[in-house]
């Protein structure tokens, strides 16, 4: 394991995680409430309307839309989306 510094409070742990485990939850929360805005969005939004709408920090925003993991399983997600008219 490394000695790290968790990128949401600053603290330093030893993990291969980005963020610290007091912080996971958060992580979690701030990702899964954004996978559910990305999914259920009909129209574009920018940053600013993201920020809005979920009160996730930019900081945190840009690092999960850069996870190519989370951005693949919102868009796997997505796509799964059927309508019943």
């Amino acid at each position: 394991m490394n000695f790290k510094k968790c990128v949401r409070c600053g603290c330093f742990f030893s993990s291969v995680d980005e963020v610290c485990p007091n912080c996971s939850p958060k992580d979690n929360f701030e990702m899964s409430k954004l996978k559910t805005f990305l999914v259920n969005q009909v129209e574009e939004a920018s940053i600013t309307d993201i920020i809005k709408e979920t009160g996730i920090e930019e900081s945190n925003l840009n690092r999960f839309m850069n996870n190519k993991n989370f951005m693949k399983d919102v868009n796997k997600e997505k796509n799964n989306i059927h309508f019943n008219l």
